[in-house]
């Protein structure tokens, strides 16, 4: 299950014929992201097993889930907005439904990256759905 925002970009993607145009896409994501305010930029947002500096702000509103990130390295503030398009709007219960890794293959994600950057992946996944954990 994914939101339809993320059902939009996989379709964006398939129009992509190799990888470096799929990376430069994902970086284009992350530069038309807003940046996250410097007060939230904390030791409590700051999500750990990531090569670079990353934070994670999630919030409940209307009983569903929104998050809005940052990070340092380009490329990474593009992960953080695709996994906003595949988990905002959701509720808990079907954020913690999303394979997202199944999901972020759809995008051709899982071959291309590092084994740092998939790490940091999987650590941002798990922040995000030890949020919606806490308030299922």
């Amino acid at each position: 299950m994914a939101t339809e925002q993320f059902e939009e970009l996989v379709e964006d993607f398939e129009f992509l014929d190799d990888w470096e145009d799929r990376y430069r896409h994902v970086i284009d994501q992350g530069k038309a992201m807003d940046a996250l305010a410097e007060e939230l930029c904390v030791p409590a947002t700051k999500v750990d097993g990531c090569a670079s500096q990353v934070w994670l702000h999630a919030e409940m509103q209307d009983g569903k889930l929104h998050f809005d990130g940052a990070s340092d390295a380009m490329i990474v503030s593009g992960l953080i907005a695709v996994l906003r398009t595949l988990y905002n709007g959701l509720s808990p219960a079907e954020v913690l439904a999303v394979d997202a890794r199944a999901e972020m293959g759809r995008l051709g994600l899982n071959d291309h990256l590092s084994a740092q950057r998939s790490n940091g992946l999987t650590a941002m996944i798990e922040r995000v759905r030890e949020t919606a954990l806490r308030e299922v």
